[in-house]
């Protein structure tokens, strides 16, 4: 009972904040939530197709499990919500699991502060934005640290490669998601090779992560290598032949540095992602989190480390890849979070050790580690929290604009 502990908790303590005023923050549809339910209930009774055309283009995996919820629970607001908000929950208990393992040989870092980081995550005006309405984020979320879970526990690389595959089918940033895992194995190939000490059982690991990869991808792939991509050929900018290569150039240096800045600078300023201009970090946290990366980046021969500073960059990449007015995006980049968290969480873990480190007290560091880390929590879940429920709903008003209800936005002619 001991060990399912904190997953009861942080699944209690996800349901609460995720469900909390569920269907009144925000209490508007927006028009691509409308879309979204014609694109699902399209898909009723039909034979299986891995991509529709409809509201502007998207591969159709997350859009069966939300006509399932339409069918159970009715066109409602609450049924169109509904799976987001669940693979939210689901995304706290996988990240929890997956820093337990990391940190399982750390006798200094307990359970409370593994909890403490998983909600630091939970508590994310970022995060809680995303797991409210009904955009494919959590979803894809989920699958990408259930494919790392498996990954790194060394448990099962073929549920691994499946649910890499499963993110592959999800939202389209997804689509490059499977670099991560696959790096991670042929880093590991490479290095017994250098080291003359080649090992079968890595090979048998590829294998086991490729074969339900490539079977899972298979018919989305044969359908994007026959048809038109909508949706990316809207967006990737360095396709239009009508720009010079100085534009796209150009376009490319703003979106880095766009992005760069939104973490600490100035964030999204859709209404409906983001509080408008608000960094995506509060200061404290934004402090950390550069002071997190540059250590991390430092201790790089962990390959732990290595592995969320790759998950880092390919989270951004696909925003890079788009149109510069639409940057900073914390839509298209919202599974950077974690890596953000795991940074967070290392430069805590150095700022707690070093002072004893100085002093030369052995028996400070994990009181100092847990003191810091319980006062960086308050304050950072305080500052979030009042940013997504008190500010960011009173922007909802007008960045949701459908108020009549789902049943009928869906029937209405033009936009509703």
């Amino acid at each position: 009972m001991k060990k399912f502990f904190p997953i009861i908790i942080l699944t209690l303590i996800s349901a609460f904040l995720i469900f909390y005023r569920f269907t009144d923050i925000p209490k508007n549809l927006a028009f691509d939530e409308v879309e979204f339910t014609k694109l699902a209930l399209s898909l009723d009774n039909k034979p299986y197709i891995p991509y529709s055309q409809l509201a502007t283009g998207h591969s159709t995996f997350y859009f069966y499990i939300l006509l399932a919820s339409l069918k159970t629970f009715g066109i409602n607001t609450f049924a169109l919500r509904f799976p987001a908000a669940i693979f939210g929950v689901l995304s706290i208990v996988i990240f929890y699991l997956i820093l337990s393992f990391i940190y399982k040989k750390n006798k200094i870092l307990n359970t409370y502060y593994l909890i403490l980081t998983t909600l630091i995550l939970l508590t994310s005006h970022w995060f809680l934005n995303f797991s409210r309405f009904s955009f494919e984020a959590t979803f894809l979320l989920f699958l990408e640290l259930v494919s790392i879970h498996f990954l790194i526990s060394k448990k099962n690389l073929f549920f691994s490669g499946l649910f890499a595959g499963f993110a592959f089918l999800s939202y389209t940033p997804g689509r490059i998601f499977f670099i991560l895992p696959l790096s991670f194995l042929v880093f590991k190939l490479v290095n017994s090779l250098t080291r003359k000490q080649f090992d079968n059982k890595i090979i048998k690991q590829l294998l086991y992560f490729l074969i339900p990869f490539i079977i899972i991808t298979t018919p989305l792939t044969s359908y994007l290598l026959t048809n038109k991509d909508t949706r990316v050929d809207q967006q990737f900018f360095l396709k239009n032949n009508e720009m010079t290569i100085n534009q796209k150039i150009f376009g490319l240096w703003q979106n880095i540095s766009s992005t760069a800045l939104m973490f600490n600078v100035k964030g999204d300023v859709n209404g409906r992602h983001n509080y408008p201009n608000k960094p995506a970090l509060n200061p404290i946290l934004g402090i950390l989190f550069i002071t997190g990366l540059f250590l991390t980046i430092k201790q790089s021969n962990n390959e732990i480390n290595r592995l969320f500073l790759l998950y880092f960059f390919l989270s951004i990449f696909p925003a890079l890849m788009t149109y510069p007015w639409e940057n900073p995006n914390m839509l298209r980049t919202f599974t950077v979070l974690p890596s953000v968290v795991y940074f967070i969480g290392n430069a805590s873990y150095y700022l707690g050790t070093i002072v004893p480190r100085l002093s030369h007290n052995k028996k400070i560091p994990k009181y100092l580690i847990l003191t810091i880390f319980y006062l960086i929590f308050f304050f950072s879940s305080f500052y979030e929290l009042r940013t997504y429920f008190k500010y960011q709903s009173i922007v909802f008003n007008q960045a949701f604009d459908i108020k009549l209800p789902l049943d009928k936005a869906i029937k209405a002619k033009g936009r509703p």
